[in-house]
């Protein structure tokens, strides 16, 4: 039997955001129906909701928890009653013997908006890859953020670069992605953990949750500042000047300054004996970058992306859960603002105008 949703749409022409009430089909095969729960409300969501319209309605969100309503008959690691985490990364791609199928739904006007998967609605219908098994026993509101932000924060630090004990990290941006980027350091106990933004009071925020300095790039370089706090007593460049520079630099952000800083903000490297630093691109870009090829090259350092963290999330998830429970990932603490599905314009308009510190999410 169809389901009743409340679902927030992107409509085709410029204005805001939309809520339709539709009816979702019974689950296919490999679908599954879930009851939300809660839902994040991600910063590249607004990407698509400013970029220009093309006529084709579009349908958001892609982080949440619910509960099982219905299943397909293919479904094998979910049943109806279970708890469970959406996401827009595949579950178990190494296992996985088909394409995921993107959702799409039949407005009231008969339009098809199409979307990955969309948490923005009251009930949803996905792919079985993008539905995740949960525990009962964890909060079902605040665990919303490890589909996406979470993920992609603290994936990039553990599992993309690799942060190992004792390396110095800088993350640029300090939002819910940079904040688990954060986490994610302090956890494995890189050392300085350096935050970069433009606020006095996220940078502030941001030594909740393991930051062990702050700078301010709205009062100083923060490349250059990042290179004074690691200046090396004992190497230096041709120049005669100190070495700096941090082992893995983060642009949790995606916009052409942060893009471009990280590179010169990595550490440099000595010929014969050792190569730079790393410096990883975790937000998601709208602009070409330019980059300094002989930096690059004299200094042996690399600039790579990080997509969803590089995770798997039917390994991750779990332990990012254990991370919580053990008291090492404050979601508590990250979500720092909620609202109700018909408050969306209300909250995406706040995100972009940056009044949001950690994460926000939308309860039902």
């Amino acid at each position: 039997m169809p389901t009743l949703a409340r679902v927030v749409v992107v409509p085709g022409e410029p204005g805001p955001l939309q809520i339709h009430e539709v009816k979702l089909p019974d689950p296919g095969p490999y679908q599954v129906v879930v009851k939300q729960f809660s839902s994040g409300i991600c910063h590249s969501q607004l990407h698509q909701m400013h970029r220009p319209r093309t006529g084709q309605a579009q349908i958001l969100g892609h982080e949440s928890t619910g509960i099982v309503l219905a299943k397909g008959r293919e479904v094998r690691h979910v049943k109806e009653g279970d708890r469970v985490m959406v996401t827009w990364v595949p579950r178990d791609a190494d296992n996985a013997n088909r394409r995921p199928e993107p959702a799409e739904i039949t407005l009231e006007n008969g339009v098809i908006a199409r979307g990955g998967v969309f948490t923005w609605a009251d009930n949803t219908i996905a792919d079985e890859q993008y539905i995740v098994a949960m525990p009962s026993d964890v909060p079902t509101d605040v665990t919303a953020i490890i589909g996406c932000a979470v993920m992609t924060g603290a994936g990039a630090v553990y599992h993309t670069a690799g942060v190992k004990k004792g390396q110095s990290v800088a993350v640029f941006g300090v939002g819910g992605v940079g904040l688990s980027a954060i986490t994610a350091a302090a956890v494995i106990g890189a050392d300085p953990i350096i935050a970069v933004d433009l606020s006095a009071d996220k940078l502030e925020f941001a030594k909740k949750f393991g930051a062990t300095i702050g700078v301010n790039a709205s009062e100083v370089d923060p490349v250059a500042k990042i290179r004074e706090i690691t200046a090396s007593k004992t190497e230096f460049d041709m120049m005669g000047q100190p070495l700096g520079g941090v082992d893995f630099a983060f642009d949790c952000i995606g916009v052409r300054k942060t893009m471009e800083q990280i590179l010169p903000a990595a550490r440099q490297g000595v010929l014969g004996l050792r190569s730079g630093g790393t410096a990883v691109l975790v937000g998601v870009p709208q602009t070409p970058v330019e980059l300094d090829a002989r930096d690059l090259l004299i200094n042996e350092k690399k600039y790579i992306g990080s997509i969803g963290g590089s995770c798997k999330p039917d390994r991750d998830f779990p332990m990012f859960l254990r991370w919580f429970k053990e008291g090492d990932l404050d979601l508590n603490a990250l979500v720092t603002a909620r609202y109700k599905l018909d408050d969306i314009n209300e909250s995406t308009d706040a995100l972009a105008a940056g009044k949001i510190a950690g994460r926000a999410i939308m309860t039902f």
